[in-house]
């Protein structure tokens, strides 16, 4: 009879085997991503698990992004130690799920397990966002009451911390303070330079740095793309001798955050030429950038791709950027299947696919999506709100969007910010109730901006409003001189009107304003 492999090395019968070699093979089948072998070796051999084994299989579970098996299993450990514990709080760390973690860790050290310097790195890292910026000092605080002292990685997240709280002092004290100085001290320097608005700076660091890996390279490439420094970033990049996934895909990232669609098409093709393997990362970049473009014909040949190699429906970073991809190229039939697809959907992919159907005009659809996401418990949050207000904006749909206006500070603790007040007064200036609209700018607590007033004032062009179109055209042209808005509205409103007459220089000025009016333009994609 032929045997396969797996019954070579190790035949199933009664009997015992070594934890060692329980643990090898589980580990084995971890660097493979083969979790359905390693849950075998696992559940044959429960005379020989012990705390390594469990630990190995949680991780497994948890490269795989399946954080609830990883879960399950976690809770039926018959015991545990700060790997495991570790582990778990890396996982919810990499499916950006602060609040799960913040309870693992609390749980941690209820029950007495005393925490790492990994473990206080894995947490940091976690709460890198404004909600949970009082937790930072917190466990700063906690670093130095343990005793701990500041190696590259600790330091490093620490430092990362206080980058994302926008504290230069702190994340420069934090530098000082690490004794012993890798690359990785310097790289967030650099970076919390950079988000600082201190580019020259951050370039003094880069220049006499002891030394540089491909994650520095990147981050002073991003710095320069994000300071609209294209020439900067171009001339670094061709400065490095060995371009790897980690460059290539920064200068794809920084032609698209640009607005430089084909350039990232374009550097994109020139790194496939070079052999280099695209990595998750990658792909959402250059998916970003197809959907900037409306690159649908290559859109739908990086999808194939991606589902060739199997990174998705798992990977939820790509799976929505595929969303918003197929959502700009105008195919929502594509964005639904694959935010259907997605197993554990988080805000921002509920985000994209209710973004989607508001920009394609299925308002219907986009306060369907946002009801069935709040119904699953995730909480909107302003884009969530931007995203459905524009929608009924687009339907037409003004006590649908007054309702969700109002729900927002009540409900669900949002504050309703500029994006939200021009939503709103461009529902009601659509709708013809300009009357509703005026109190709303009057009752904003900040000084209305350009598209605030634009909103009006194009509404009273609609309905030919003067008398409160020139008072929406006045307080335009304090925000924003020479808005071509101001002319077309007041053209429109006055244009049957002889009192036209008595707005002073109307028709001089229109005419200089066409003199300065740009081309209209448009892109279309050929599939040939």
């Amino acid at each position: 009879m032929q045997t396969t492999n797996m019954t070579r090395f190790f035949p199933r019968f009664q009997g015992h085997v070594s934890s060692y070699w329980l643990n090898k093979q589980i580990s084995a089948c971890v660097r493979d991503n083969d979790i359905k072998k390693a849950r075998e070796l696992f559940d044959e051999y429960p005379d020989s698990r012990n705390v390594v084994s469990w630990n190995s299989l949680i991780n497994c579970y948890i490269k795989s992004r399946k954080l609830s098996e990883a879960q399950c299993l976690f809770d039926e450990m018959p015991q545990r130690d700060v790997v495991s514990w570790n582990t778990m709080l890396s996982g919810f760390r990499d499916v950006q799920n602060p609040e799960k973690a913040y309870n693992c860790f609390l749980k941690m050290m209820k029950h007495g397990y005393d925490p790492d310097e990994l473990t206080f790195s894995v947490v940091i890292t976690t709460f890198l966002n404004p909600e949970h910026r009082i937790l930072i000092p917190q466990l700063h605080a906690l670093v130095v009451r343990l005793g701990f002292n500041l190696n590259s990685y600790l330091g490093s997240a620490l430092m990362r911390a206080y980058v994302s709280l926008g504290d230069r002092q702190g994340f420069l004290r934090v530098f000082d303070e690490i004794p012993v100085k890798d690359v990785a001290p310097y790289n967030v320097l650099i970076l919390g330079y950079i988000e600082s608005g201190l580019i020259d700076e951050a370039k003094k660091v880069f220049e006499k740095m002891p030394m540089k890996n491909s994650h520095t390279w990147s981050t002073m490439i991003n710095g320069y793309m994000k300071n609209k420094m294209i020439n900067e970033a171009r001339d670094l990049f061709q400065r490095l001798e060995i371009k790897d996934v980690v460059s290539w895909t920064a200068m794809i990232r920084g032609f698209a955050q640009c607005d430089k669609f084909v350039e990232a098409l374009e550097i994109f093709l020139r790194m496939m030429r070079t052999q280099t393997r695209p990595n998750r990362y990658t792909f959402s970049c250059i998916i970003d950038a197809c959907a900037g473009s409306s690159s649908l014909v290559i859109g739908v040949q990086l999808h194939s791709w991606i589902l060739k190699v199997g990174m998705i429906p798992h990977d939820i970073i790509l799976s929505t950027s595929l969303v918003d991809m197929y959502a700009k190229c105008g195919e929502m039939e594509s964005a639904s299947m694959v935010f259907t697809s997605i197993p554990n959907k988080n805000l921002a992919s509920w985000n994209s696919i209710i973004g989607g159907y508001a920009r394609n005009g299925l308002a219907s659809e986009a306060l369907h999506q946002f009801d069935t996401m709040v119904r699953y418990g995730v909480l909107p949050d302003e884009v969530s709100f931007i995203n459905v207000l524009s929608a009924c904006v687009h339907g037409g749909m003004v006590k649908e969007g007054e309702e969700l206006f109002n729900s927002m500070k009540a409900e669900y603790g949002v504050q309703a910010e500029m994006e939200h007040y021009s939503c709103m007064v461009d529902l009601y200036g659509r709708a013809g109730e300009l009357r509703k609209a005026e109190d709303l700018i009057n009752s904003m607590p900040f000084e209305p901006d350009v598209v605030v007033w634009g909103a009006l004032l194009g509404a009273c062009g609609l309905y030919s409003s003067p008398k409160m179109g020139q008072i929406a055209a006045i307080e335009l042209a304090k925000v924003e001189k020479d808005h071509p808005a101001i002319y077309n509205a007041l053209m429109k409103i006055y244009s049957n009107d002889t009192v036209a007459f008595r707005v002073p220089h109307l028709e001089s000025m229109m005419r200089t304003w066409q003199q300065r009016k740009q081309k209209a333009g448009s892109w279309i994609e050929s599939p040939a």
